[in-house]
């Protein structure tokens, strides 16, 4: 009697195997039903961690490896998932075969395989409940800016590049009326270090403009720096100059300070002007050469307007070689018109535009015609720059576009102008 007890728990764990077995069959309808079901909420879930993605990285942040490798998680067991509800389907298992003896073992191998499905992907969704999706990009020490091909500004920036190299060198003030292409050359020396291996630790641009503060000036630096927002928002000029001083007297930097209408003190916004040792730079622009005087620049260069060939080639590319060809007459006009333009590479590319799908001679003379007419004078601004302002402005299609236009003169110069606030005065 005493080979019985074994037999007898032999028996037991049988059973218990198979009711297990026959469980596992008889719970694949309700399975099937549960993994589409958490497959589709899988699938939603993450497509809310893409949009989180979609708008970190519109606001210049970059996503976190995890979320990154969780996605491709994701798409994979999506796949596996649909063969698997594919391979149901196909089968017929949910009408008939969950209950035929032949097929019970394909049956029980289909369950056990929903059943691991299922909790595979109920535990990738509790993996997605990520507190942050994206990490900040990390700032490099130039902040490459947008700059179309430059035409005529070769030998000043070549000047430009040979005083930043001279170490006698500290300020660099680059001047000339407006229009005329100075934040273009500007723009072109601060990407040049973007390209090279330049030695300087921080490359600082600051649009100054003329309701410029130290204040305003002290914000855009601290920015820079990448200083916390807490540090530095409600302090006093005085403060935020010793906090910039403390990090730029131990760096070697290149502040680029774009029109600049007023002498900017420097030493008030905290930048060190007087150490010889880290070999930093100031390069302004301006519209005025006493301004450099003021900002005690070691050197100075006036960008001139371009000479008639270079001029001709800005103002026949901004055209656009289609018009050009448009008729036989047309080439020798655009060669007047670029003329009007005095040089003036603002001028020459906002009459271009304009002038790009001109196909007709008539609307060239017309066009001539009115740039030689002398507008209405307005104190202070240049002839020849509000004559083409004015062209340009004339040019627009029609008075509503002039009307939205002209409402942007309620902004303050170098104001962002946020499109969707824009078109939501424009509405109203």
């Amino acid at each position: 009697m005493e080979f019985i007890n074994p037999i007898l728990e032999i028996l037991i764990r049988l059973w218990d195997c198979f009711a297990k077995d026959v469980n596992t069959i008889q719970a694949i309808e309700a399975n099937l039903k549960a993994l589409e079901n958490a497959l589709e909420q899988l699938k939603i879930f993450s497509e809310d961690v893409k949009r989180r993605i979609e708008l970190e990285e519109e606001r210049q942040m970059v996503r976190k490896k995890q979320v990154d490798n969780w996605l491709k998680k994701v798409e994979v067991t999506e796949k596996i998932v649909n063969d698997v509800l594919e391979k149901a389907n196909r089968k017929s298992h949910r009408r008939c075969c969950f209950c035929c003896r032949k097929d019970c073992w394909s049956s029980y191998k289909l369950g056990r395989e929903v059943k691991q499905k299922l909790k595979a992907v109920d535990e990738l969704k509790n993996q997605g409940s990520f507190d942050s999706v994206a990490d900040v990009l990390p700032r490099g020490p130039v902040d490459e800016r947008p700059l179309e091909e430059t035409v005529g500004l070769n030998s000043a920036f070549q000047e430009v590049q040979g005083w930043i190299d001279d170490r006698e060198v500290k300020v660099i003030g680059i001047y000339g009326m407006g229009g005329v292409g100075k934040t273009t050359l500007l723009k072109k020396i601060n990407n040049e270090f973007a390209k090279t291996n330049h030695g300087f630790d921080l490359v600082i641009w600051v649009v100054v403009s003329k309701q410029s503060s130290v204040d305003k000036v002290q914000d855009m630096i601290c920015e820079k720096l990448k200083l916390l927002e807490s540090t530095w928002r409600n302090k006093s000029e005085d403060e935020k100059a010793v906090q910039i001083f403390k990090i730029l007297r131990v760096k070697k930097f290149v502040l680029m300070l774009d029109d600049v209408w007023e002498r900017v003190d420097l030493l008030k916004v905290g930048v060190p002007t007087s150490d010889d040792r880290n070999m930093s730079k100031v390069v302004l622009t301006t519209r005025y050469e006493d301004i450099c005087g003021y900002m005690e620049a070691d050197k100075t260069i006036k960008i001139e307007c371009l000479g008639r060939e270079e001029a001709s080639t800005l103002f026949r590319k901004k055209v656009g070689m289609s018009t050009l060809n448009a008729h036989p007459s047309i080439p020798k006009l655009a060669e007047v018109v670029a003329e009007e333009c005095k040089g003036l590479p603002l001028a020459l590319i906002a009459v271009g535009r304009a002038m790009a799908g001109k196909n007709d001679p008539r609307d060239w003379d017309r066009m001539i015609t009115k740039l030689r007419k002398d507008p209405s004078r307005i104190i202070g601004v240049d002839d020849d720059v509000f004559r083409i302002l004015k062209f340009s402005y004339d040019s627009l299609h029609d008075d509503a576009v002039k009307s939205c236009f002209l409402y942007c003169c309620i902004y303050p110069e170098d104001h962002e102008i946020l499109i969707n606030d824009l078109l939501e005065l424009w509405v109203g």
